[in-house]
């Protein structure tokens, strides 16, 4: 069983989180994601249990139960949702869409383009 883990302290390691759901039964695999650029936790992770029954048992005993003065949100885990799936088809039929209403190099403000009503400083004492 697959099994989410939320609100993790950004300290624990694999092991330790490992090491908590081992009380439960044996875990075959945990793991914690981390941020791509920051290089840290991002606060959640996913322990694989070798027995759905097992799996059962830790998340009934860990969900919202407080490790490193966190309070864990344990759950089993849900199929990952693939972010092309939720878009709507894109649409290439050449049937508007394009422009996005700019006016081009006619910006208006006091450094030349548009009509200059306003914006400026007057420079006029």
């Amino acid at each position: 069983m697959n099994i989410y883990v939320g609100n993790l302290p950004y300290t624990i390691s694999e092991e330790e989180l490992a090491e908590v759901f081992s009380a439960y039964g044996e875990v075959k695999s945990a793991s914690i994601i981390i941020d791509k650029i920051k290089n840290v936790s991002r606060g959640f992770g996913f322990v694989e249990m070798v027995s759905d029954a097992d799996g059962q048992k830790a998340i009934d005993g860990l969900n919202d139960k407080e490790v490193q003065g966190r309070q864990l949100k344990v759950n089993e885990a849900r199929p990952q949702e693939r972010s092309f799936d939720k878009r709507p088809p894109r649409s290439f039929d050449n049937r508007g869409g394009g422009d996005r209403g700019g006016r081009g190099f006619d910006r208006g403000g006091s450094r030349g383009g548009g009509d200059n009503r306003g914006g400026g400083r007057d420079f006029r004492r």
